[in-house]
């Protein structure tokens, strides 16, 4: 048997992260929307981060015979926390120092339901030791949230407006027009960066306005609003 150095059989060894990730389209509009819509209000509240990874339909690659044999499908949404925040093929956790996700949601659909709610969440539960697993249907609006508390997933419970507290987010989810959305701890909706930025201008419009009304005043009252400032 001839031997080998560590450095002559990692020569040897493909770049797994170059793995390609092999996930199956969405359902439905309903799940493509919801899912972007995860994405994209996490990725403007965290926008000043470079801490973290979310994957959005993504494979994870967890072992090599799970490779070899193509039996997992990967989340819908993940995030991992404590990462470069760098775009990725794939999620190799054997080339990521094996971190698994701190965070899952699966979107729920006729074909995948039973499969979330058993195979998958004992999966999340026993080999990811995932903290947190949630999953949502965008059809029936079924939401349901777990917590690993020990060895086991444990329900969080609602809150008394129908929201379920987030360690991993440090955010309440919950259901808003028939989505499902983060919320910061006082209740105010995490908003997109569409939103954001409408909320923005109006901050921006109702600020002129206000300027615009002094200068009003002032101009009845015989004073030139330009001047106030040269004394």
């Amino acid at each position: 048997m001839m031997y080998q150095t560590a450095s002559q059989f990692e020569a040897q060894m493909p770049n797994a992260k170059l793995l390609l990730s092999d996930e199956p389209e969405m359902e439905s509009s309903l799940h493509s929307d919801q899912l972007m819509l995860l994405v994209a209000c996490l990725d403007w509240l965290w926008r000043d981060r470079q801490d973290y990874f979310i994957g959005a339909n993504l494979t994870i690659y967890f072992s090599r015979q799970q490779l070899k044999n193509r039996d997992f499908r990967g989340p819908d949404f993940f995030l991992i926390k404590g990462v470069e925040k760098t775009p990725r093929p794939s999620w190799v956790v054997w080339e990521e120092d094996g971190q698994y996700p701190n965070l899952i949601i699966e979107l729920l659909s006729s074909s995948t339901a039973s499969t979330d709610r058993s195979l998958k969440k004992q999966l999340y539960q026993d080999r990811f030791r995932t903290p947190e697993y949630f999953w949502f249907s965008p059809d029936t609006l079924e939401f349901e949230g777990f917590r690993l508390v020990g060895h086991r997933y444990e329900p969080i419970p609602l809150t008394g407006i129908g929201q379920r507290w987030s360690e991993e987010l440090e955010l309440f989810m919950g259901i808003k027009n028939g989505q499902l959305r983060y919320f910061f701890p006082d209740g105010a909706l995490v908003p997109t960066p569409q939103e954001a930025a409408e909320t923005a201008q109006q901050l921006l419009q109702q600020e002129k306005s206000r300027a615009d009304r002094l200068a009003n005043y002032l101009i009845s009252q015989g004073i030139d609003p330009d001047r106030l400032g040269d004394d």
